[in-house]
């Protein structure tokens, strides 16, 4: 099977750290009662939804850097505070567009072995896949967080990759 390019991958943290922007613009401007309440999503809130995009992705960046993110449950608030939970946000879009540039060919084609924080079976996968797995989780979770953000009343604006500001 043919890798695919590393070009794909930086695309993809350019895509997550611009989207991520965005949400949280807009979450900023919904009252902190409202971020936190339950509205039956699967982490059932827009504060627990980005907690969770924060936790998968210092899950998912720990086994990739070789410095393991540990965390007692999936789905734990990491940050209860907005602001911190931002600003940890930004400086992991950061981490994740630098990391991104950094990918080589011989690593993503090299087999990644991983504790599951979800099952505890350890899996052993090309790297490539658990990479283009992170940047998956990222637009499912942000899918749900645009319904929520809509149920409240609030704009979002696009999410389309084609809108990404360099293509514009």
């Amino acid at each position: 099977m043919e890798m695919i390019n590393k070009t794909q991958f930086e695309l993809m943290a350019r895509y997550n750290q611009w989207m991520n922007s965005n949400l949280y613009e807009v979450c900023a401007d919904i009252p902190d009662e409202d971020r936190k309440k339950d509205l039956g999503a699967f982490f059932e809130s827009i504060h627990g939804t980005l907690n969770h995009l924060l936790y998968g992705d210092k899950a998912w960046m720990g086994r990739f850097t070789s410095n393991p993110f540990h965390c007692e449950v999936i789905g734990q608030q990491l940050y209860d505070n907005f602001e911190d939970l931002r600003q940890e946000r930004i400086e992991v879009d950061r981490q994740i567009l630098l990391w991104s540039m950094r990918l080589d060919s011989e690593w993503l084609s090299s087999k990644c072995e991983y504790k599951s924080n979800v099952d505890g079976k350890t899996r052993v996968i090309p790297s490539w896949v658990l990479v283009t797995h992170m940047f998956n989780h990222q637009t499912h979770h942000r899918g749900q967080l645009t319904t929520l953000i809509n149920q409240l009343g609030y704009n979002y604006g696009t999410t389309d990759l084609p809108w990404l500001p360099e293509f514009n």
